[in-house]
């Protein structure tokens, strides 16, 4: 028997080292063609690579047009410069653009390492999962077109998903003061990864409570809530809530549990207040709203990009029955809906005058086409809402409450559409899935290929040229 898991384990060991020599030369092969195409700085590189370039050359002026804190610019500096020392490069290469959009290769290369750990970690439970399932999942999410294709270019989110993920791998291994440590680094990166690091307090927090849920539970000899019956649950779990709060010894053993993170949020207040609002720099272009449907946005996002597990006539038909069965209970959560669209539909300058965003052909080829058709979709933001619930219904009651809560901050403070900001709560969420079977592993990979192809394809050969501005112009996410 132990003969036949270390078999296994080996296996498993060549199909990691398969996948990731494959990728990390796929990856190698993009980057040379991307940087001989792209020589000069594209769309916010001209803000980013002269900024690091003054970082690397000695000069901490700042660019006030940089809404991001430093964490590229100085994980760049701290990567490239002891490499020139080593290898006795000269400053000019060293501080190249290509040089420096390299760092994000190497970025992903741990981002792959990080979700082959995060799937192993979270499916530990799971013996029917093969090792071939945790390989081809982890390379699925590495791959994801959205995060991929900035891999190739010098933007924050290769390295902000790098230490998002790190702290939540190290989250859930227990390892809370490393874990707070790296969601500060993630801070750095991007003020809104604050949202994560309260996330991992949440995962910590919901596991506590979930003991305690179940000794209540047994002691009145109650089951645990089933997700229809959720709604008619959430009465008595807001009352446990509020009791639970209200005794000062439960509360000391939370803060007990998550003092690193309640460090980090307290640091991250201080920022605000001192810096006068969240964004650094540019905040003209950066306002802070409640846009309340770009949370049906992010639903429609990931029901397109995890069709091969959540779309299927089984599920729409399971849907229509529901809603036929608690009709009154879905005709409130429509009429709140259209109100939301209705009320808090905001639509930023950038989404209708930047054509090189894959946003804004959505928006005018949908959203613009007719007046009524942002009402239209609510049926279907609905369904995707429901789908993505449900496909989370392995996880606990408090786990699911922590993460909503956190997309839901995350994504509805946004006034721009941005399918960028989807990618950490999409890879949070698809961490989170069940194990797929391996037809769906192989068709969401297949799905995701595809789609990368046709990215860089257009992104390479597909450019164009604005009348009064002599640049080539290129459609990217």
């Amino acid at each position: 028997m132990v003969d036949v898991w270390l078999k296994m384990e080996k296996l498993e060991a060549y199909y990691l080292s398969a996948a990731l020599s494959c990728t990390l030369l796929v990856s190698c092969f993009l980057f040379s063609i991307i940087n001989r195409a792209l020589r000069e700085p594209y769309m916010d590189e001209i803000f980013h690579l002269p900024q690091a370039q003054r970082f690397c050359w000695g000069s901490f002026q700042w660019d006030p047009m940089i809404t991001t804190l430093p964490g590229l610019y100085l994980i760049s500096v701290g990567i490239i410069k002891p490499a020139s020392w080593i290898i006795g490069w000269s400053q000019h290469v060293v501080c190249s653009i290509g040089m420096l959009r390299f760092v994000n290769l190497l970025f992903s290369i741990g981002n792959f390492c990080l979700l082959y750990l995060l799937f192993c970690k979270l499916q530990h439970r799971n013996k029917a999962v093969s090792g071939i399932q945790r390989v081809l999942s982890a390379l699925t999410v590495a791959v994801f077109p959205t995060l991929y294709f900035f891999n190739f270019l010098y933007y924050t989110e290769a390295g902000s998903v790098f230490f998002v993920l790190f702290a939540y791998l190290m989250c859930l291994y227990g390892n809370h003061k490393t874990s707070a440590l790296l969601g500060f680094c993630g801070f750095m990166f991007r003020q809104t990864n604050i949202v994560w690091t309260v996330f991992c307090a949440g995962n910590i927090i919901s596991q506590k409570l979930m003991e305690v849920w179940k000794i209540e539970l047994q002691k009145k000899e109650e089951k645990l809530p089933s997700n229809q019956g959720l709604l008619s649950e959430c009465k008595k779990i807001l009352f446990f809530l509020f009791n639970y709060a209200m005794n000062f010894r439960n509360l000391s053993v939370l803060i007990g549990l998550t003092w690193p993170y309640i460090l980090l949020i307290i640091v991250f207040i201080a920022f605000v207040i001192f810096n006068g609002g969240i964004v650094v720099g540019d905040r003209s272009n950066h306002e802070v709203c409640m846009n309340f449907p770009q949370l049906f946005y992010f639903f429609s996002f990931t029901l397109f990009f995890s069709f091969p597990h959540l779309l299927s006539l089984a599920k729409i038909k399971t849907f229509l029955q529901l809603v036929w069965k608690h009709w009154g209970e879905f005709v409130v959560l429509t009429v709140v809906s259209l109100f939301l669209v209705w009320k808090f539909t905001y639509v930023h300058k950038y989404l209708l005058a930047d054509n090189r965003h894959y946003t804004f052909y959505v928006w005018k080829r949908i959203y613009q086409r007719h007046e009524y058709a942002k009402y239209l979709l609510v049926p279907c933001y609905l369904f995707a809402g429901w789908n993505i619930a449900e496909s989370l219904k392995s996880k606990s009651i408090f786990w699911k409450m922590a993460f909503f809560i956190c997309l839901f901050v995350v994504t509805v403070s946004q006034k721009l559409l941005e399918f960028r900001y989807f990618i950490l709560p999409y890879i949070i969420y698809r961490l989170n899935l069940p194990m797929p079977s391996l037809p769906k592993l192989l068709c969401e990979l297949g799905f995701y290929i595809i789609i990368n192809f046709v990215t860089f394809h257009l992104f390479l050969n597909k450019t164009f040229q604005w009348p009064d501005n002599v640049g080539i112009q290129r459609f990217m996410w």
